[in-house]
């Protein structure tokens, strides 16, 4: 189908806009055509769900044509409604997205769960030095400084791209996160660290290709590709360890489907947890693998 075909029909209602959309977005192969509709709609006329509600059977204001049918267009040609709207929720927080950063995924809210619940047992009451490696939007940096405000967080990406629009969400979230570039561990050489926590790129190179387009051709190729096995990220962390005064006392990473028994040994080998964790994710996958020193 012509994507660019997408008109809106004259003298539409909302709720005729949106099943216009809908139809059209399932003809192109869009998963979830409905909801991916609405989001879109609600986005372009800047309304609530309540009022969205409320006004569909009021006409289409004619001033926000021109931008719900770019919007559709897009949608239909396969770019994530994240990426359209300019904006994803995170654990209650909503994040600037844009083509720089990984879309924060619900699974990752489990990570940053279990760091928060172990930091508490590590450090009842106390402020330890936390580290997101590969922060991205800062999805997971700036949620963990909201539910432990006393935490020192700090975070690190290699995509300059991607730390300005980090820098970006912090301050407008209030978060105080010091940011710094460079390849994982390395910008963080000589400090201590009680808290390692990180969503690396996790996909063999060969996979990616397999992945559905919207990840594909939108998402950033530096936060997919994890090397020839997905693993790549992981052992260099491992070995990047030897550039902090000590290792973490909590190292906690999400992974990939069928990664977790890999990661967990890689932590293993290392030899500094004495308690290796791995925490399903949503579908009861394990997708999460910590390290802990209890000592």
């Amino acid at each position: 189908m012509n994507i660019d075909e997408f008109k809106l029909s004259s003298g539409s209602t909302l709720i005729e806009a949106f099943k216009e959309a809908s139809s059209f977005l399932a003809s192109a192969g869009v998963h979830e055509p409905e909801s991916n509709a609405e989001l879109l709609l609600r986005h372009v006329l800047k309304v609530s769900r309540a009022e969205y509600l409320m006004a569909l059977r009021d006409p289409f204001p004619a001033q926000h044509a021109a931008a719900w049918e770019e919007a559709v267009r897009r949608k239909a040609a396969g770019e994530p409604a994240q990426y359209i709207t300019g904006e994803q929720e995170f654990y209650g927080l909503t994040f600037k997205v844009t083509p720089a950063v990984l879309i924060p995924r619900p699974e990752t809210e489990l990570l940053v769960e279990a760091i928060a619940a172990e930091g508490d047992k590590l450090w009842p009451g106390g402020s330890p030095r936390a580290a997101d490696i590969g922060t991205g939007s800062s999805a997971i940096a700036a949620a963990l400084k909201h539910l432990r405000p006393a935490w020192q967080m700090a975070a690190g990406d290699l995509s300059p791209d991607a730390l300005a629009l980090a820098r970006e969400n912090a301050a407008r979230l209030g978060a105080d996160i010091t940011f710094k570039q460079g390849n994982l561990l390395e910008p963080f050489a000589g400090e201590p660290l009680d808290i390692i926590v990180s969503n690396p790129p996790y996909i063999p190179a060969e996979e990616i290709e397999t992945l559905e387009p919207e990840v594909r051709d939108f998402e950033p190729r530096l936060a997919l590709d994890g090397g020839p096995d997905g693993l790549a990220p992981y052992r260099i962390m491992m070995d990047q360890l030897r550039l902090l005064p000590a290792p973490p006392r909590l190292i906690g990473f999400e992974l990939g489907m069928g990664q977790a028994a890999e990661v967990a040994e890689l932590l293993r080998v290392a030899g500094h947890w004495n308690e290796i964790v791995t925490i399903p994710d949503l579908a009861g996958i394990d997708r999460h693998v910590l390290g802990i020193s209890r000592n």
